[in-house]
């Protein structure tokens, strides 16, 4: 079997438009992403609408882009891989329908890719390091998604469990927004506890015994609590911090409290299902924080991907695509988008 490739990523999942050419799964010829944060920031978070009109403008350029800049014509492609789904329905439309004119136009393959699946094979792009061993186990968290996920070898999975209520991305989202820092929450929150004591506050953990699930709505609650007890007024306490509020503190606690749970729960997972590696993915696994503390914490080898490969980016995309073009997965021109498509739905 043909095991060389060149296959186009295109990503339009949530707030980031982006398309890649990748070589053989591993070899990044291109990498475009057109960002929409400074656009949500204004609303706190993304607002679907503005992201699938700010795609529909963007996409032909970046596909443009990121086929010349590998020097590459559709005629030397092998398939066209793009996100199906999880993610904003009208969003995933737009990357979609561009897919499916280029392959309608080129006669090449559509191969429809989950985007969490896509995450853990973010760390197939990292050229410079050992490649993971199966059976691994993955803490993917992006946006709406954390989930632990047990990869017993390519395109085989198994979701252990996931977020309950708000994912570990979404409650960095809301509290930055609550102590008036900016968003995307994530980075604003990793630099402002650089200057706080993680253990100012005693936030709680959710452990939930006996089952892989997450759970960061009590822990959100909490944060609330304590702000308010220095800003009574909540409104006054989302727009404009007054001083006094111990931002930094709250932040290095907060952050603190998530991340405990994270890891102890994916070594915990590691362990009890044997895993020879772990890989963390998505936005959150670029949290210095985490990435210290799983190296510090785990006895096994832990893998993440360089920070421009944590967040959304069609290389992911292209990466699974060479595994699935390989795999004999061809897709129908007339496939929908899945905004709510489990990991398990991917499962050969």
């Amino acid at each position: 079997m043909m095991n060389e490739t060149r296959i186009l990523g295109i990503e339009t999942s949530c707030d980031e438009t982006a398309a890649a050419v990748v070589e053989n799964g591993h070899h990044i010829l291109s990498s475009e992403v057109a960002s929409q944060a400074k656009t949500h920031a204004k609303f706190g978070g993304v607002f679907p609408e503005v992201a699938s009109r700010l795609h529909i403008e963007t996409i032909y350029p970046i596909v443009s882009t990121a086929l010349s800049a590998a020097h590459v014509g559709l005629n030397s492609l092998d398939a066209i891989a793009v996100t199906r789904g999880p993610g904003l329905s009208g969003s995933l439309v737009v990357g979609m329908n561009m897919a499916k004119g280029l392959a309608i136009a080129s006669g090449l393959p559509l191969l429809g890719i989950n985007h969490i699946e896509a995450h853990l094979y973010s760390i197939w792009l990292v050229e410079d390091q050992d490649e993971p061993e199966f059976p691994l186990l993955s803490l993917v968290v992006s946006g709406g998604h954390t989930e632990l996920i047990l990869m017993k070898d390519h395109l085989s999975y198994e979701r252990l469990g996931g977020s309950l209520d708000d994912a570990a991305g979404e409650a960095f989202d809301k509290i930055a927004r609550l102590l008036g820092l900016a968003y995307p929450g994530g980075p604003a929150i990793q630099e402002t506890a650089e200057g706080g004591d993680p253990q100012a506050y005693k936030f709680p953990r959710a452990w939930l015994p006996g089952t892989w699930d997450f759970s960061f709505s009590g822990l959100k609650t909490a944060v609330l609590r304590e702000v308010r007890k220095h800003q009574p007024d909540l409104k006054a306490a989302v727009e404009a911090p007054r001083p006094g509020l111990p931002i930094a503190d709250l932040a290095a606690s907060f952050q603190a409290a998530v991340n405990d749970v994270l890891v102890g729960k994916t070594l915990s997972a590691a362990e009890h299902f044997s895993a020879k590696d772990i890989v963390v993915a998505g936005g959150v696994s670029a949290n210095r924080n985490l990435r210290k503390a799983f190296l510090a914490q785990s006895k096994i080898p832990v893998h993440t991907p360089p920070i421009e490969l944590c967040t959304d980016n069609a290389a992911m995309i292209a990466s699974v695509g060479h595994q699935r073009f390989l795999s004999g997965q061809r897709d129908a021109l007339d496939i929908d988008v899945l905004p709510t498509w489990p990991i398990n739905s991917t499962l050969s």
